[in-house]
This record gives structure tokens, C-alpha cells and sequence, in this order.
């Protein structure tokens, strides 16, 4: 069952950003892609870099306190 869970995590994993793309493909004509359209990107990446360094902040944290709870016991 463990296996199995996690043969459907990964395939999950990799299967997700497939499917939901948000972005149009830079090459459709129908939205005017293709050779002379404006380059596609520049997504800004604020927004999700500060979540990250977030919860990564708050994970150590976390670990430091266990670490400092079990020494001192």
C-alpha cells in the first residue's frame, strides 16, 4: 500500500504542472504567437519566493525548538 501511495505521489508530481498549464503555448496562432511575437515570460516571482523563504524560516525554527526541548529533558 506504501508503495503504491507513493508510485501515485510521484506520478502525481509530475503529471500536475502538465496538465494545468495557465499559460497559452508561445507558438499557437490563434493568440498571434510564432516568429516577430513579443517574447513570452516575466512572470514576477515575489509573491512565491517570500512564502517560500516563509515556511522554510518557520520549518527551522520548528526543528531548533525540538532539537533544544529534547536536550534540555
Amino acid at each position: 500500500m506504501k508503495k503504491a501511495f507513493q508510485i501515485l505521489a510521484i506520478a502525481l508530481v509530475i503529471l500536475v504542472p502538465v496538465i494545468l498549464t495557465a499559460q497559452p503555448m508561445p507558438y499557437d496562432p490563434a493568440i498571434g504567437g510564432g516568429a516577430g511575437a513579443a517574447p513570452v515570460g516575466g512572470a514576477p516571482i515575489g509573491g512565491g519566493l517570500l512564502i517560500m523563504l516563509s515556511l522554510a524560516f518557520g520549518y527551522g525554527a520548528r526543528k531548533i525548538y525540538e532539537i533544544r526541548k529534547k536536550v534540555l529533558d
